[in-house]
């Protein structure tokens, strides 16, 4: 097989699961996913190892006297795009079924790479919609869900602002849930009737990593040890930012004298 096609397929291969990975997909996924585009474009031979931030190929022909390729992907910022998952998926078996050309191929995925996430305006309805109802679901007043909304809202333009700071996780998710958490304790200062308790709760379920944990456990079930401890790891450090954030504002708000 000629070097510079198999040079393409590699590059190709690599290309589609690093979308995946960056954008939450599961180990299992990425691989398969790999495995099929190298598969269908006659490379026989194809060994794949992922983990949330590397993906590994090695690929080698039938042909002994030709040594084994090997492409290595680093994968730094991981997010979780759904959508971009689903098109990949979709774009596997359409490359498997048909006689997409490599070219072609790489020019479809450099489109869904490129594919924007809903608008900022959406995504923030989106926050203020979870905290909402989250309030209610935890015992909370209308009064309690309206002032979640507006906590959840100023939460995660906070969020946004920190995105384009590339600031990390922990310090992300702390920063974020002490504004939710400054903002309820406030609103039960200056608002009667409300309780800071699911106002906080119902911010918070912005930002609880539940995708994270849902591919750890199938990670885990899949035998993927290494990806699973690492994205549970990642998934319950995430979690205690958030409490500690909202538990230092609450500390503090304590020792300044507020009512609790």
């Amino acid at each position: 097989m000629d070097s510079v096609y198999t040079n393409k397929i590699l590059k190709l291969a690599v290309y589609a699961g690093e979308i995946m990975m960056r954008n939450g997909a599961e180990i299992y996924r990425v691989e398969d996913t790999i495995i099929r585009i190298c598969k269908v474009c006659g490379i026989r031979h194809t060994e794949v190892f992922a983990t949330p931030t590397g993906v590994f190929i090695s690929i080698a022909s039938d042909n002994t006297e030709v040594s084994a390729k090997t492409f290595i992907k680093r994968i730094r910022a991981v997010t979780t795009d759904l959508t971009k998952i689903s098109r990949i998926n979709r774009f596997s078996r359409e490359f498997v079924s048909s006689d997409m050309s490599v070219d072609e191929a790489m020019d479809v995925l450099k489109s869904i790479d490129a594919k924007k996430s809903y608008p900022e305006p959406v995504r923030l309805l989106g926050s203020a919609l979870i905290a909402w109802a989250f309030c209610l679901i935890f015992d909370g007043s209308m009064i309690d869900a309206v002032v979640a909304v507006v906590a959840g809202s100023c939460s995660y333009i906070i969020s946004l602002v920190l995105d384009k700071f590339e600031i990390n996780y922990f310090i992300h998710g702390l920063l974020c849930c002490s504004v939710a958490a400054a903002i309820a304790l406030a609103a039960t200062d200056i608002v009667p009737d409300t309780s800071y308790m699911p106002i906080i709760i119902g911010t918070l379920m912005i930002y609880v990593p539940g995708v994270a944990i849902t591919n750890s456990i199938r990670d885990f079930l899949s035998g993927d040890m290494l990806s699973g401890l690492a994205r549970m790891t990642e998934a319950v450090l995430t979690a205690a930012s958030l409490a500690t954030g909202s538990g230092i504002i609450i500390a503090i708000w304590h020792l300044m004298g507020g009512a609790l």
